[in-house]
């Protein structure tokens, strides 16, 4: 018998109060009911992304509420940096040129947090930039970008600040408001704990004056049709519904525990797992790395020979994407996680380990785990 365990960033360990939810009876979604679900859902999320401002919510996967905080505030010719550092920063730049927008793209080496000073210094050279685009959690690296940094830089400018915050938020810090984010996206298969199939924009006033402006095509991602929609606590067309109610749930449980004691919790649960790799001779792939998930190098190793080690084991685990492919496997302790979950994973990491003839000594990785989770 096999017991799976769910340790990818994203999508997550569903907990068995929102599968319960789940389980309801379908209902018609142009009720009072729904409109009272919906209200409640939209502020718990203003709890989690601790904003004031609008959250627009979208049946779609996080990539769709990234689309829409580019049509939605940009018009054809306009300028944008993008700070690619991943697959996910690089979706920012795919989605400018989608869309027919100018962009200075600022790479950098994967594993790092982009330099702040650069971006600013760009800023000072271009005032025509109309926005800039970062990641929040660089999910194919598991590295967190300085975002308070980043936005005091631009709230200087007349450009906005738009976040990728789909794998991060709930799991590393971010403060919308107090970090000056206008526009931070996110999506539900997280550490929001529902499946795929949500996601959610937050719109600052600064925000919403571009919009009042852009001039790029949409339908579907209208944010301001969405608005007008969920200032009547409804949506303009069909929503999920069911997912709906699950994260009326999930958000209950993020906000009873409160929101800074769930980051601490994933910040926890990182830490042991960092040094239980850290003692199993391993290193880490990310030079700022993430509460939301740990990406681990192995020299000498073929990281997809291991991944499928740990898949007989009922583990299940992200491996590298491009050039870290083969090198890193990416876990995550997100959402319905506990300090049960990282010994399980490490466990079974050392068991991998031996199975494919690396030397190690048997509760090495587990002993360091859990005297870091004992501190």
């Amino acid at each position: 018998m096999k017991k799976e365990h769910l340790y990818t960033p994203g999508p997550v360990t569903v907990p068995p109060e929102v599968l319960l939810k789940f389980a309801q009876p379908m209902y018609h979604h142009r009720t009072p009911r729904f409109r009272e679900m919906f209200s409640e859902v939209n502020a718990k999320l203003k709890t989690v992304f601790r904003t004031q401002s609008d959250i627009i919510t979208f049946t779609s996967s996080g990539t769709g509420a990234m689309e829409a905080s580019v049509v939605n505030f940009l018009s054809p010719g306009d300028k944008v940096v993008t700070i690619n550092g991943g697959k996910f920063g690089e979706r920012w730049t795919l989605l400018a040129k989608a869309f027919g927008v100018e962009f200075n793209e600022i790479l950098i080496e994967w594993g790092t947090a982009p330099n702040p000073a650069e971006l600013e210094k760009i800023l000072a050279d271009d005032p025509s930039i109309k926005a800039v685009y970062t990641e929040l959690t660089e999910t194919s690296t598991g590295t967190v970008f300085d975002i308070k940094a980043i936005g005091e830089i631009v709230a200087k400018t007349n450009a906005i600040l738009v976040v990728d915050a789909v794998s991060g938020i709930g799991a590393d810090d971010i403060h919308v408001d107090e970090w000056n984010v206008d526009v931070c996206v996110a999506g539900s298969q997280k550490a929001f704990m529902i499946p795929p199939g949500l996601a959610f924009m937050s719109v600052s006033e600064k925000a919403w004056k571009l919009a009042d402006e852009s001039k790029l095509p949409k339908f579907y991602f209208d944010a301001k049709k969405a608005k007008k929609a969920a200032d009547q606590n409804n949506t303009p067309y069909t929503p999920a519904h069911t997912l709906l109610e699950g994260l009326n749930v999930s958000l209950s449980m993020i906000v009873d525990e409160g929101i800074d004691n769930v980051i601490a919790r994933h910040a926890k649960l990182a830490d042991a797992i960092r040094e239980g790799a850290i003692a199993l001779g391993l290193s880490l792939y990310s030079k700022s790395p993430s509460n939301a998930l740990t990406s681990i190098v192995f020299e000498g190793i073929d990281a997809e020979e291991l991944r499928k080690h740990l898949k007989a084991d009922g583990i299940s685990v992200a491996g590298g994407q491009n050039e870290a492919k083969g090198k890193i496997i990416r876990i995550a302790m997100m959402g319905y996680a506990t300090e049960a979950d990282v010994m399980t994973a490490l466990s079974s990491l050392e068991r991998a380990l031996n199975k494919m003839g690396v030397e190690i000594e048997p509760g090495r990785g587990i002993s360091a785990a859990q005297a870091s989770l004992m501190k």
